[in-house]
């Protein structure tokens, strides 16, 4: 029924990637909002969901992209196989223009892996756009972390300062900011 591929291991955090094209019209675009707006906090009731974001389509386009985290494989396949999901995407088969299209992931390996079937990114890209997100974060989050380190003396020694901040900056990158920095620049980003 779907196009899915490449399973991670088991033990694993993943990223659940499903693409919908939809019909043409506003109203199955408005459609496809208010049932967003009841799967969501759904699946987000399900043990091992770690955050979902949703890409809406620029005007005029008609495809969505909705990455959803889980903790592993197993927690993913339980949503991914329950009957609440099952039931929810008959909601919305008579809006869609094709078949769900579904990618799935690890971690790191998602920043950089192309929307569709070709070739990664060059390396000088993937070098601009990881710096380019790192650098300003390492402006920000460090007087931002000012007071936990003046609360808690302990964390701001040598060297476990740089860990927690390297914890904190990572975390940043690889769950909430590079997946959607990547897709928002995909058409250049992965452009030959």
């Amino acid at each position: 029924m779907n196009e899915i591929s490449q399973t991670p291991p088991n033990n694993e955090q993943v990223f659940f990637a499903i693409r919908h094209r939809l019909k043409k019209g506003t109203r199955n675009l408005q459609q496809y909002e208010r049932w967003l707006s009841k799967i969501m906090p759904i699946a987000a009731s399900f043990p091992g969901h770690l955050g979902v974001q949703v890409v809406r389509p620029p005007d005029g386009h008609n495809e969505y992209l909705i990455v959803v985290r889980f903790a592993g494989i197993q927690a993913l396949e339980f949503w991914q196989q329950s009957a609440e999901r099952q039931q929810l995407l008959q909601e919305i088969t008579g809006i869609l223009d094709s078949e769900e299209a579904i990618d799935i992931k690890t971690g790191i390996d998602y920043w950089f892996t192309p929307p569709a079937v070709g070739k990664h990114p060059r390396r000088w890209k993937q070098w601009l756009v990881t710096t380019s997100v790192i650098w300003p974060l390492t402006m920000y989050v460090p007087p931002a972390m000012e007071p936990l380190f003046v609360k808690y003396p302990q964390l701001g020694e040598f060297g476990i300062r740089q860990g927690v901040l390297a914890l904190v900056i990572v975390g940043l990158v690889v769950y909430l900011i590079m997946p959607l920095y990547v897709r928002l620049i995909a058409k250049w980003f992965f452009k030959s």
